[in-house]
């Protein structure tokens, strides 16, 4: 074995008497090194405020030119397609900001501009009807009431964003001669004394149709023409009358087909178009009657409510049991009895007026 106990000690200098860094400074000239001489012709860069932030937003264009910062060189456009920048495009805040979207067209309520007619009051006083601008008579008390069950039902199927439907009633009955022509004319006229309501009139009992000859109104093209020729703008085909608030469209020319008519997508186009933009009115069809014509069924598709005329001592339970039947489209049928003679409290509606009837 090596004896370990006495280590030899380097020597403190080499033979040459010379340290190691030494020698290495010899070697590699270490000492000949200096500092690189500096330009005396620079000058220190002046020290720039940034802009704020809107002025820099404003200024996007001038950036790319020096003139934002014109203490600095301007900026060198990369000549690489891969390596050029978006170019952001100079937004005018001064200049005046319209509106984002133009109108909607459903917003736009459809006007009824029709020659304005004369409805025949004489004629409609021979008729027992009630006379628009007459006196509080017993009948007109009696839809007063009617009117006012068939309008809150209307403002509550808005309220719950049911849609224009619930602005279209249907007044029908079982069989003829049941009086839903004189019920529909006259809850017509009782609406039109609204005034923040408007009311059309829709004859739609295209074999009899006789709303015109009630009124004393003359003819012209109307529902049935709308639906066949798609030319034809609803709206052109209502009248004006010269009650405020009242329009009645005509049943228009007669047709072998008109449950088919009715029965095709443009008659919902239609019926929605005669409420757009307008929630106050009131859209009033006099069909015919349930059970002697189809049309009243397919038209109890359309509408939210419908009143079934009954008349006293005449109508059956089977026919209105019946009636109802094909008239359950509709969400809310309601039945109406015509030519009652009796009360039994004994009321007597218009004799506070003294018009007792």
């Amino acid at each position: 074995m090596t004896d370990q106990s006495n280590p030899p000690t380097p020597p403190k200098k080499a033979p040459d008497g010379n340290s190691l860094l030494e020698r290495a400074t010899k070697a590699f000239d270490i000492g000949g090194l200096t500092p690189a001489p500096v330009p005396a012709d620079i000058v220190a860069p002046a020290t720039v405020r940034a802009p704020s932030r809107a002025v820099v937003r404003d200024s996007a264009a001038a950036v790319a030119t020096g003139e934002a910062f014109p203490d600095q060189p301007p900026l060198i456009q990369p000549t690489r397609d891969d390596a050029a920048e978006p170019q952001v495009a100079h937004v005018d805040h001064s200049a005046p900001v319209g509106p984002l979207d133009p109108e909607p067209l459903h917003t736009r309520a459809i006007a009824f501009a029709g020659e304005q007619q004369r409805i025949d009051r004489t004629h409609l006083r021979e008729q027992g009807m009630i006379l628009p601008e007459g006196a509080v008579t017993g009948l007109l008390e009696e839809f007063r009431i009617v009117k006012r069950q068939v309008l809150e039902t209307v403002r509550a199927s808005l309220a719950r964003n049911k849609g224009s439907r619930g602005q279209r009633v249907l007044i029908c009955s079982p069989h003829p001669g049941e009086g839903k022509t004189f019920c529909a004319v006259n809850l017509a006229l009782s609406v039109a004394a609204e005034k923040d309501s408007e009311v059309l009139l829709v004859d739609a009992d295209f074999a009899k149709p006789s709303v015109l000859s009630t009124l004393g109104l003359q003819g012209g093209p109307g529902l049935m023409d709308a639906l066949a020729d798609s030319s034809l703008a609803i709206e052109d085909c209502v009248l004006t009358t010269d009650v405020p608030g009242l329009y009645v469209l005509p049943a228009g020319s007669q047709a072998n087909h008109d449950s088919e008519y009715l029965a095709s997508s443009r008659t919902g186009e239609l019926l929605d178009r005669l409420t757009q933009g307008a929630p106050n009115r009131i859209v009033i069809f006099d069909s015919p009657p349930a059970l002697a014509a189809s049309p009243a069924a397919e038209l109890a598709k359309h509408v939210g409510q419908a009143v079934l005329v009954a008349r006293a001592d005449e109508t059956g339970q089977n026919a209105l049991e019946d009636a109802c039947h094909l008239l359950s489209a509709c969400p809310d049928i309601r039945l109406l009895l015509n030519a009652a003679r009796f009360s039994p409290s004994g009321r007597k509606f218009g004799s506070y007026y003294g018009y007792a009837e």
